[in-house]
């Protein structure tokens, strides 16, 4: 069973080793090698607790445990950034990674549907993420999980490689 509660500043070396886990693998032979190669999760989780820190942060980090504690996904969400959104009250999901070993396990849907939950109960009408194109099993979990691509498309450059990524979005109950 997995437990889901606000990130803390003691969980930020976890977090980062998900996250840079979780890229190597959700982006192995679609983001360049060498990029990921070059991450390191001494780094990330000197950006996570730099990033906990700031005054006035609008977002919302939630993290997955396993029965023993242990942090096995993270999830951040808040308001939509530069990218623009259907309305005012649009939230957007920054990010969401698991430990790989535990995707499909049911560790991302409880980190899903708990933002979701916490969006919704603060108002906001929908969410909205951004998910490479070329990462289909993203993608069919997005679908899955109520999302739809909405034509919005923009791209990001890893070490002189254009990679496309697709908006998607859904609506909130609240």
């Amino acid at each position: 069973m997995v437990g889901i509660r606000e990130m803390t500043e003691s969980d930020a070396d976890a977090v980062a080793g998900v996250r840079v886990d979780g890229w190597r693998s959700a982006y192995a032979g679609i983001v360049p090698r060498t990029w990921l190669d070059r991450m390191t999760v001494a780094e990330d989780a000197l950006r996570q607790r730099t990033r906990l820190a700031e005054p006035g942060r609008a977002a919302t980090d939630l993290v997955a445990t396993d029965p023993d504690g242990a942090v096995v996904g993270w999830t951040c969400f808040g308001p939509v950034g530069a990218a623009g959104a259907p309305g005012p009250d649009w939230a957007e999901l920054y990010t969401l990674y698991v430990r790989p070993d535990l995707i499909g396990h049911g560790v991302g849907r409880a980190l899903l549907d708990e933002a979701h939950t916490r969006a919704g109960a603060a108002g906001f009408a929908g969410m909205l993420l951004w998910v490479l194109a070329d990462n289909h099993r993203a993608r069919r979990f997005y679908d899955r999980a109520g999302y739809a691509p909405d034509g919005a498309v923009q791209n990001d450059t890893y070490d002189d490689v254009v990679l496309d990524e697709l908006r998607y979005r859904r609506t909130l109950a609240r």
